[in-house]
């Protein structure tokens, strides 16, 4: 029978285990070792049936052994040491507390998706996982954060398999009295809502759940409440789905309704409210508006308070491809803000003309949540190297005139949370070697350049862990893919075959990732009789765990993991090769540590970061991956391979494919697995378990989310914070001010005469040649203005590359025809092709860069014919 009623049941637990509730309700269990083992050892049976979540556990508990832990004083003196433990990290002074003054007094970061615990699904792949490590890695070094997304009753979602390998999807209810989560609510007891307005005098309402993360608060917003009608109660429904008026629902309410729950949970628990808000991808971007119509509501003016809000903003871009951006019909948005809708104080107008892609190759009658989010940040980063490069070049239209290495993007790249995602048996093994405390301190705060100590670890111990850890990967695949097949219709006596999948003494490989096309899930498939070969190799086999989700509504992604299922379910092969279904946090823990290597082979340059491969090295796993995202910056041959890639303009699509793909199976070949079974004189691979240690020891510092962290600390955060505080009112009103008379001036800004001591068109390295330069700045000062000389390298095009750039100054007062006269000197510091110009860019002392405004204005045709000669 079918109950017509569902209610949560809590236990009452005895007064000496009232702690455990405590330790279950902070999700730091979900990275503390020593707290999830006393969970464990409440009911071991119960801990594996519940997930490995400590609310799920404790409401299942049966009364009679709550009595007897209540009477047992060694587990009490446990409980108690872990209750002091959580109690010192959450009170204690961190990394954070120990920095000099100006450091923001709050955070508030945005993100639609978060990766906290696989007991709290709400996140879909690497965006998400990035935004729960990034939560971790600020409660680990004391970082007053604010974390702030929806709460989705459907999550993501679950993946199934048919019989023919098709990808099916599943969106089991998630209640939020059965998730380790409290309600925020009023002093009166009353649940706190946020509300926005919708058109036609409806609204949108959502409470507010709050999980912590250590020390840090996440609110998740629910619009799933009585008062909203049916439409509404569904906006958070599911992560990534709908439409585009739900998407454009959810992102209103992530933003909006985000700056709204971070202002009701200040008020309601005196947390100090954020000087800096920061916004991971255009999803949350509508913040801004927010703070905007905040501002407005004190009497400020709208453009007044658009520099003061972008003061203190961040914007962080994930994508590397206009197509992974969220971009709305112009009329959709319109309808959704004016005065019979939210933020009715602002013209739709103005807010339109923020995210309209109104540059050249833009759209114009799209509404680019990107580009809203680089318009209402001052400081905006990429998620590696590369990718800040890739970034800047995509949004170059933003900054007419400007190199696309001028363009004000940088880059932060991503790191992990090494105790999330490091294996236990890890862990031991460097607390072993340098005591605990500093092994903890050496994964969350990092700062090292490399980690020394692992040198001092045995080869022996080394090989012994690392097959420890595939050995338990192997079982873990075995009892995946048995419930796998059951689920596709398998009896259990044709499923025999699952005992003899994998075997903990062959070359481990993994791959596992979301399934857009640009990853190439199915590269590897490329060849089949020759990757045949390898995973049936009589001296050197490998063996391949593949785990993946296509989004719903992406057949072709499906369609890429039905081919490989069917692959992997050829009886020649599947002893080799097997797809996990259902990839998420549980499976990637057992997953990374398992592996010996993590392939990775995405169309370069579209791996934003790809920070899978960043978990795998934690775990001494080497990387095999095309030089993308964070491997382009940090590859060595000491920490694994490279695979050649064959990018560019005029290369087909199926040829690179070919290229790409016999490469990989070169170094597969001839490299890899020969390195991992080829043995020294100890019996050991010494050369396999070098890379290992080098992995270990240069690799592991650098991937730390700690790091990345820090760097946003004291590289994004605190500049942001130093701006909010320097935009008083009266500041944010100059700023504009001014800001609006140097664009009304700025067609009368001119380069005039340039000339040059230089007398001929060579020159020798080192020498000096003196800059003359003619400026008419029409009614604007020398105060408002840089004039610039900017040499460098030239290509054949005469294109500066490398660029130097050195403020030229003013030599006195303008001429009879206001004409300025500026001057400096131009050294000659490199070989070869060399060449000059001069420019004219805006300055204040509030702008975080000179390319902010995106004017500049550079000498013309005539000027350049008289302007001197190029040195070669």
């Amino acid at each position: 029978m079918k109950a017509i009623r569902r209610f949560t049941v809590r236990p009452v637990l005895p007064d000496p285990l009232r702690p455990l509730s405590d330790l279950a309700r902070n999700l730091r269990w979900s990275w503390h070792a020593e707290t999830r083992d006393l969970f464990q050892s409440v009911d071991p049976e119960a801990w594996a049936s519940a997930g490995g979540d400590p609310v799920r556990l404790l409401g299942g508990v049966r009364p009679d052994r709550l009595a007897e832990l209540a009477a047992d004083r060694r587990f009490l003196r446990r409980l108690t040491a872990a209750a002091d433990d959580l109690d010192d990290y959450l009170t204690g002074d961190r990394w954070y507390q120990t920095q000099s003054d100006g450091l923001p007094a709050a955070v508030a970061y945005f993100s639609p998706e978060f990766g906290i615990t696989a007991a709290l699904p709400q996140y879909s792949g690497g965006l998400g996982i990035l935004a729960g490590d990034h939560l971790k890695a600020a409660s680990d070094l004391g970082v007053p954060l604010i974390g702030v997304g929806l709460l989705y009753r459907h999550g993501y979602f679950r993946q199934t398999l048919s019989r023919d390998g098709w990808q099916q999807e599943h969106y089991p209810v998630l209640d939020p009295h059965e998730l380790p989560l409290t309600q925020l609510k009023e002093p009166d007891g009353t649940p706190a809502q946020v509300s926005l307005a919708l058109p036609g005098g409806t609204a949108l309402r959502a409470r507010i759940w709050l999980a912590q993360v250590g020390r840090v608060p996440l609110l998740l917003l629910d619009s799933d409440v009585e008062e909203n009608d049916f439409g509404e109660r569904g906006v958070t429904d599911r992560l990534y789905g709908g439409g585009s008026e739900h998407r454009l629902l959810q992102e209103m309410l992530l933003g909006i309704g985000g700056v709204r729950a971070v202002r009701t949970y200040c008020r309601l628990t005196g947390h100090p409210q954020p000087e800096v808000f920061h916004t991971n991808e255009g999803h949350a971007g509508f913040l801004g508006l927010e703070r905007i119509a905040e501002l407005c509501a004190t009497g400020l003016d709208f453009d007044s308070s658009l520099e003061a809000v972008r003061g203190g903003t961040v914007f962080t871009t994930h994508t590397p491809v206009p197509a992974g951006i969220d971009r709305f019909d112009r009329e959709l948005v319109g309808r959704h803000f004016g005065p019979d809708a939210e933020l009715p104080g602002i013209d739709a107008q103005r807010i339109l003309a923020l995210g309209m892609e109104t540059y050249p190759g833009g759209e114009p009658n799209l509404f680019n949540m990107a580009v809203m989010g680089l318009r209402l940040a001052q400081r905006a980063n990429g998620v590696s190297l590369l990718h800040g490069q890739v970034s800047r070049e995509m949004f170059a239209g933003l900054w007419p005139g400007f190199d696309p290495e001028e363009v004000p993007i940088t880059s932060v790249t991503n790191g992990v949370h090494a105790p999330t995602w490091v294996a236990p048996e890890v862990l031991r093994l460097g607390a072993r070697q340098i005591g605990s405390e500093r092994a903890e301190d050496a994964l969350t705060v990092g700062g090292s350049e490399r980690w020394d100590s692992v040198a001092e670890i045995e080869d022996q111990e080394i090989w012994e862990l690392r097959r420890t850890l595939r050995e338990q990967l192997v079982q873990e695949v075995r009892e995946r893919l048995r419930s796998s097949w059951r689920q596709r219709g398998a009896a259990d006596a044709e499923l025999g075959w699952i005992e003899g999948v994998l075997d903990p003494d062959v070359l481990t490989i993994g791959f596992a990732r979301r399934v857009p096309s640009y990853k190439r899930l199915t590269l590897m498939l490329r060849d089949r009789d020759r990757l045949t070969d390898l995973l049936l190799h009589p001296d050197h086999p490998i063996q391949i765990v593949v785990a993946g989700k296509a989004h719903p509504a992406d057949d072709g992604g499906k369609r890429l993991v039905q081919e490989l299922v069917r692959f992997a379910d050829d009886p020649r092969v599947r002893h080799r090769i097997v797809f996990l279904p259902d990839y998420g946090m549980a499976m990637a823990q057992k997953l990374y540590p398992g592996c010996d290597v993590w392939l990775n082979n995405p169309l370069r340059p579209l791996e934003a970061c790809g920070t899978s491969g960043m978990k795998a090295a934690l775990n001494g796993c080497l990387n095999l991956s095309v030089l993308d995202g964070w491997w382009d910056e940090w590859f060595q041959p000491d920490f694994g391979w490279a695979i050649p890639t064959a990018d560019g303009p005029c290369t087909d699509p199926d040829r690179r494919d070919d290229i790409e793909a016999s490469a990989l199976y070169d170094l597969l070949e001839q490299r890899v697995a020969p390195r991992f079974y080829e043995r020294g004189r100890g019996g050991l691979p010494d050369r396999w378990i070098a890379m290992v240690r080098q992995t270990l020891g240069l690799l592991g510092p650098k991937v730390l989310a700690g790091r990345m962290v820090r760097e946003y600390v004291d590289r994004l955060y605190a500049p942001a914070a130093q701006a909010h505080r320097a935009l008083t009112p009266d500041t944010a009103r100059d700023l504009a001010a001014w800001k609006a008379r140097v664009r009304s001036a700025w067609p009368g800004v001119s380069v005039d005469h340039v000339e040059t001591t230089a007398t001929t068109a060579t020159a020798e390295l080192g020498t000096t040649v003196g800059l003359r330069v003619r400026v008419d700045l029409g009614d604007l000062g020398p105060d408002d203005v840089e004039v610039q000389a900017v040499s460098g390298r030239v290509d054949a095009e005469d294109r500066i590359t490398d660029a130097t750039t050195v403020p030229l100054k003013p030599t006195g007062t303008p001429d009879l025809e206001g004409r300025l006269v500026y001057e400096g000197p131009l050294s000659l510091d490199r070989t070869g092709p060399y060449g000059y110009t001069v420019r004219i860019l805006p300055s204040h002392r509030l702008l975080a860069s000179s390319a902010e405004l995106g004017l500049v204005a550079v000498p013309s045709e005539e000027v350049v014919e008289g302007a001197g000669v190029l040195m070669r």
